[in-house]
């Protein structure tokens, strides 16, 4: 029950929330669609398909090592919090 409640928590959801829309943000002030993150995904031995990138960052609860994984393929150096 721990593990659910974490989960279903407010402020874990709320931070779920701020990490997909920077993750979506950089995507989209660089063009970049879920398609070409998968091919660029790629360049990292990283195989993610477009469906699988589409429910996992609509989800939001994605880890951290995701969200750098991305944000390295797309050539992000740094970011706007």
């Amino acid at each position: 029950m721990a593990a659910n409640s974490f989960k279903d928590n407010p402020v874990t959801q709320e931070w779920e929330t701020r990490a997909k829309n920077l993750l979506k943000g950089e995507l989209k002030r660089r063009g970049i669609t879920y398609a070409q993150l998968a091919e660029l995904l790629k360049g990292l031995d990283i195989s993610e398909t477009e469906r699988n990138l589409n429910n996992k960052i609509s989800r939001g609860g994605f880890t951290a090592a995701f969200l750098l994984q991305c944000l390295t393929a797309i050539g992000a150096t740094d970011l706007r919090l």
